[in-house]
């Protein structure tokens, strides 16, 4: 080409070439203006082929959870929350674990009026009048109640302690209850039917003056203010005034008529008629003394069940039985101990509502089997007995269908729905204080139970106080 004319083309070029730069910077504009959040929009917010998720997708609203759940039982927890985030992309659930139940709560109370605490937390049953007195939840009823949820599906007995006026306020987690323990070689040695366990106090002294031979003796009861509670519903008696403070607050403790000084009673003389050991007020050394063939006979929860038949061994085959009681005892049943799930109310609905999500995963029949099979702790849904693997946790351990058993034939009333005030926590203490002192001969049964109910319901009297 010669010079002349290349001259005279090299405008257009250059034209052209402008036009194209130009164009291809408009479309490397299109689609990446961002709005005021930062989302994009335009053509690439829209899905893209095969489903995927939109540019502009919300991210997942956290809930923070506090529980009590150490050990073993926190790797269960772990694993349950693994699993409920990664069966959905809405919600991602942060378990913490906080301590014992008693540090959790505390730790909860110092972060009301911040927005510190957890959108939810596991609170153990006798925490539950605090709980509601704070005026720092959201009654799980509510969100119940906003969707129709079917609560016939859980246990009538496990969800009538959390229940107030009608309203269910948290949602039942870890449940159980006490049972006796026995062992059924030591019974077939003495003469005693191992398949006819006792059911009464005196058939308790009876057999365990059978028993007490030989350097072992007929049984161990910790000194555990949890039995005691336990021991009042059974005998269909209140441990507080004002139908166990569900009528109307509490205001006096009841623990020194008839149903505590029975029990008191019966059980110095177990001692002190050396038929039964005073082990001190630690489970785990009347599960030991169980283990080792040295006592015939223990309380303990039902969640203990797989611990203790495991610790056992072959050693000897273990019998349960339903909690004791007098024999000229009214109808009675025992009361659901453990904890249950909380949402706090200074979440956005947001938040709390998303921890309902999560609780609602929880309490499904799945989901309950596995915490069952591998805690000991209920199944609070009706329907996880009937998945595979609770049937084959049933034949392994059939020492479970007494836990099964008691609650199902426990008669609703105040007294089994479970006693309810502010200072449980320290009238707990108060009752271990008063029956080592009536074991230890310190003073006597009435004496004892007086002196704690005094105690008690002066505690009451200040707590009822500080919420009027």
């Amino acid at each position: 080409m010669k010079a002349g004319m290349l001259r005279k083309l090299l405008p257009l070029v250059t034209a052209v070439m402008l036009v194209f730069l130009a164009a291809c910077s408009g479309n490397n504009n299109a689609g990446t203006n961002t709005n005021t959040s930062g989302n994009a929009v335009g053509a690439s917010a829209q899905p893209s082929e095969g489903g995927a998720e939109p540019a502009d997708s919300k991210d997942p609203v956290k809930v923070v959870w506090w529980h009590s759940m150490g050990g073993e039982l926190g790797k269960v927890v772990t694993k349950l929350v693994a699993d409920f985030n990664a069966s959905q992309s809405d919600v991602v659930v942060e378990e913490i674990y906080q301590g014992t139940y008693d540090e959790s709560l505390n730790k909860m109370k110092a972060s009301l009026g911040s927005d510190s605490g957890p959108t939810m937390i596991q609170v153990y049953e006798i925490g539950s009048r605090f709980m509601i007195d704070s005026k720092a939840i959201t009654p799980v009823q509510n969100f119940i109640d906003a969707e129709g949820y079917d609560l016939s599906q859980l246990e009538e007995n496990i969800i009538n302690y959390y229940t107030f006026d009608g309203k269910l306020n948290s949602m039942p987690f870890n449940t159980s209850n006490p049972i006796l323990y026995y062992n059924k070689t030591m019974f077939k040695e003495a003469g005693l039917d191992p398949e006819n366990p006792p059911k009464t106090f005196e058939e308790v002294k009876t057999a365990a003056e059978a028993l007490s031979k030989n350097g072992k003796t007929g049984a161990s009861f910790a000194i555990y203010g949890w039995f005691m509670e336990q021991f009042f519903a059974n005998q269909g008696a209140e441990y507080v005034n004002n139908g166990n403070g569900r009528t109307e607050p509490a205001t006096e403790s009841v623990l020194n008529t008839e149903a505590g000084v029975k029990t008191l009673t019966w059980w110095k003389d177990l001692v002190d008629n050396k038929l039964a050991m005073n082990l001190g007020r630690k489970t785990d050394e009347t599960k030991k003394a169980f283990a080792a063939g040295q006592i015939a006979m223990t309380l303990d929860s039902t969640a203990s069940l797989r611990g203790i038949v495991d610790g056992v061994g072959g050693a000897f085959e273990v019998g349960t039985a339903f909690l004791p009681k007098p024999a000229d005892a009214p109808e009675g049943g025992v009361i659901v101990g453990g904890a249950s799930l909380w949402v706090l109310n200074n979440k956005s609905d947001e938040e709390q509502k998303a921890a309902w999500e999560f609780i609602k995963y929880m309490a499904k029949p799945e989901t309950q089997a596995q915490w069952h099979i591998n805690t000991g702790y209920f199944p609070i849904t009706k329907k996880a007995y009937d998945e595979a693997v609770v049937k084959e946790n049933m034949e392994k351990y059939p020492q479970f269908q007494t836990a099964v058993d008691q609650l199902h034939a426990t008669a609703a009333s105040k007294a089994t729905q479970g006693a309810v005030m502010g200072v449980f926590p320290e009238a707990r203490q108060i009752v271990e204080d008063a029956i080592e002192q009536a074991l230890t001969g310190q003073k006597d049964p009435q004496k004892a139970l007086d002196d704690a109910a005094k105690a008690i319901t002066d505690k009451i009297s200040v707590y009822n106080k500080t919420v009027q």
